[in-house]
């Protein structure tokens, strides 16, 4: 995703904000959690494909494909636990990959890892969309605190990005080589699971 570098702040506290409503309340909230994830994708997309230099363009790109993304996703609900399940799949593909070879997953690997978090997905629904949702939120909160810290410390450097520099938000690497994020993230994702499973998602 690329946005503006002063809109780094508002983006990592609303990843953060997103996050924890995916973590804690995904499987409660699962319509919103589509249109969360579709507004993000969508935004990332339509935003990359914009040149650096057109501020007032990363913007309105940003807007209008993330509102794509969400009415995309929130449309295709019943196939969205599909997705989100391939989703999972392909992050946990990423992360590994990233962690124990220092480089991207091959393109096999990742259609392997999507078809499978797909089927699981299918197969067992409610606990699918538990796990997927509490994991990738504890990721997406991990990628929201890690850039509201980089913002946080920029701002209090003579370092700080020129106002003209773009944003790019890298949301499977968002912080190369640090061996605490994928801990950080299982402990998440299991605190999370834990919450959605004993009080969010509980049947009533």
């Amino acid at each position: 995703m690329m946005l503006p570098h002063g809109y780094e702040l508002p983006a990592a506290i609303v990843l953060l904000v997103s996050g924890a409503v995916t973590c804690f309340a995904g499987y409660r909230l699962f319509r919103v959690v589509l249109a969360i994830y579709g507004f993000i994708l969508g935004a990332m997309l339509a935003s990359s494909i914009v040149g650096v230099s057109n501020t007032l363009g990363m913007v309105v790109a940003a807007l209008a494909g993330g509102m794509v993304g969400a009415l995309i996703l929130v449309l295709a609900y019943f196939i969205g636990i599909a997705l989100v399940g391939a989703g999972l799949g392909v992050l946990v593909a990423h992360v590994i990959s990233s962690q124990v070879a220092n480089e991207d997953p091959a393109a096999l690997a990742i259609a392997l890892a999507s078809m499978a978090g797909a089927i699981g997905a299918m197969i067992l629904q409610r606990y699918v969309i538990v796990v997927s949702t509490a994991f990738a939120g504890a990721w997406t909160i991990l990628v929201g605190g890690i850039a509201l810290a980089g913002d946080l410390a920029s701002r209090g450097t003579v370092h700080a990005a020129p106002s003209g520099d773009p944003w790019i938000l890298y949301p499977l690497s968002p912080a190369p080589g640090q061996k605490w994020v994928p801990i950080a993230w299982v402990v998440l994702g299991v605190i999370g699971t834990v919450v959605q499973l004993g009080i969010t998602a509980r049947k009533r």
